[in-house]
């Protein structure tokens, strides 16, 4: 129901209504209304009861179990957003002198820090407002890192089948051709393909380990070799650093250079397109190419370093420092958890998802990798269903509305048929997960006894289920009074 259904006339919240006199008379006559805008008339109650029934309607990390496999939405900590609001921080203008903004400037001077500890890196810049922009800072820094050696020739970049769907577009979008190759039937990056795969034309390969199909990639020292050997560089794409966090550093890997994501890993507010930080880390050959501002420190204190001080760095991908405020909350929640805390993150995101994978095989769900170990995040293929019964990975996913689960993600990775990408994280309880067992287990029995139900769902929703492909190309966002023209 809109808020124009509570409408009655007369009816105002006065407590919203703007003080004061509004003088229009140096504004255009063209450009002022004749007639009054058709806005709802209501009261503040009727308003406030409206949006609460609306907020109480949606799905989100604070009201439901939200296993969005390779999304990493775990719960963001009040703490963090509580001191990221300080005055301090909100106030200060960011064109103000680095004098003034010490207190802000040391915390991202630490943030580098903890990040280069737990990432192997030389140095990381903060300046990438999202893992997609820090992606892309990445790749332009190992073009920059060829160019800048007068090696022209590097027109690749090698993205394996498995890899997120933003690694080959980013690629592309620096300029290169993007070579994919296979994976093998236990999930690793086939070694012979990538063999033929490099040369003299590759700049690099873009890798995620843990993969997206959740297991980790036990090759990664031979791949290393093999593509630092043709003069090829390793990008770590962190999106599922959540598994490896104090356990292993990409930079020991070989990687050469890495973006994070703190909206994932470091808990930050994750989803409806942002906000997101995709802080960007490098190692020795890459450093000199990082994205400004850098933040350091002398004898007088902190300061940004920008284009005079870094003049081969790939310059700006925004204006002043990057997203502050997911930056600080990023900071906040690695201090409130400390070294130990840390490690415990990747001790509870793969025992979460190797005791939930368990579960659900159990109860029958197929697993798309039954030979290798979960890692924070894994697959269940539901491919037999679809064949026997006609019972999709989208059909599973929308009755798990009415069950008051969000679904996993679906059909990605592409390459596992009827895929469904399910991501616990550490901050769930057992209590919880074994709830999502009872829920898939229950819709697992309606698919064999009737499949025609789960096609219906949803059911308990606001809005049933829509044609998808309809709703994005042709939204239907406008209101009209009724026994107004359509």
């Amino acid at each position: 129901m809109l808020i124009y259904a509570h409408s009655r006339p007369g009816r105002l919240a006065w407590a919203q209504v703007p003080a004061g006199d509004f003088p229009v008379d140096d504004l255009p006559a063209v450009l002022l209304r004749g007639d009054p805008p058709a806005l709802p008339e209501v009261s503040e109650l009727d308003v406030v009861r409206h949006y609460t029934r609306l907020s109480q309607q949606n799905f989100s990390i604070d009201t439901h179990f939200y296993p969005l496999g390779s999304c990493t939405m775990k719960y963001n900590p009040r703490g963090a957003n509580t001191l990221a609001m300080l005055p301090g921080f909100l106030a200060r203008h960011p064109l103000a002198p680095d004098a003034t903004g010490q207190g802000m400037l040391s915390c991202l001077y630490e943030l580098q820090g903890i990040l280069q500890s737990v990432s192997g890196m030389q140095a990381v810049s903060l300046a990438p407002m999202a893992g997609a922009q820090g992606e892309f800072s990445g790749v332009a820094m190992i073009r920059a890192y060829h160019l800048a050696r007068g090696d022209f020739g590097r027109s690749e970049i090698i993205v394996p089948d498995a890899a997120h769907g933003t690694n080959p577009a980013t690629a592309a979008m620096c300029g290169y051709r993007v070579r994919e190759i296979r994976t093998d039937a236990d999930g690793d990056v086939d070694i012979e393909a990538l063999k033929q795969a490099v040369g003299p034309q590759t700049a690099g390969i873009m890798l995620t380990n843990p993969s997206t199909l959740g297991i980790f990639e036990r090759h990664i020292a031979q791949i290393a070799e093999i593509v630092h050997a043709v003069g090829g560089l390793l990008y770590y794409d962190g999106a599922n650093m959540n598994a490896i966090l104090g356990k292993v550093r990409p930079g020991a890997m070989g990687f050469d250079v890495m973006h994070f994501n703190l909206h994932k890993t470091f808990s930050t507010p994750h989803g409806g397109g942002g906000p997101g930080a995709g802080a960007i880390g490098a190692g020795p050959r890459l450093e000199p190419f990082l994205p400004l501002p850098l933040v350091v420190r002398d004898e007088s204190g902190f300061h940004l370093q920008g284009e005079r001080e870094r003049p081969r760095s790939i310059g700006r991908l925004s204006a002043f420092n990057g997203n502050l405020g997911v930056l600080l909350r990023a900071y906040v929640y690695i201090r409130l958890l400390g070294g130990e805390g840390m490690n415990r993150v990747a001790d509870y995101a793969t025992l979460n998802a190797a005791y939930l994978a368990k579960r659900l095989a159990a109860v029958g769900f197929e697993l798309a990798f039954p030979r290798r170990r979960a890692s924070h995040e894994f697959i269940v293929t539901l491919r037999r269903l679809a064949k026997e019964r006609g019972v999709s990975a989208m059909d599973v996913a929308k009755r798990l509305l009415d069950y008051g689960f969000h679904a996993p993600t679906t059909y990605f990775p592409a390459l596992v048929p009827e895929c469904l990408l399910i991501e616990p994280t550490e901050t769930e309880a057992k209590e919880t997960l074994d709830a999502f067992v009872e829920a898939m287990a229950a819709i697992l029995a309606e698919a064999e006894q009737d499949p025609q139900k789960l096609k219906g769902a949803p059911y308990t929703t606001p809005v049933s289920r829509l044609d998808e492909v309809r709703a994005a190309r042709k939204p239907d966002l406008a209101w009209k009074p009724p026994g107004s023209e359509a």
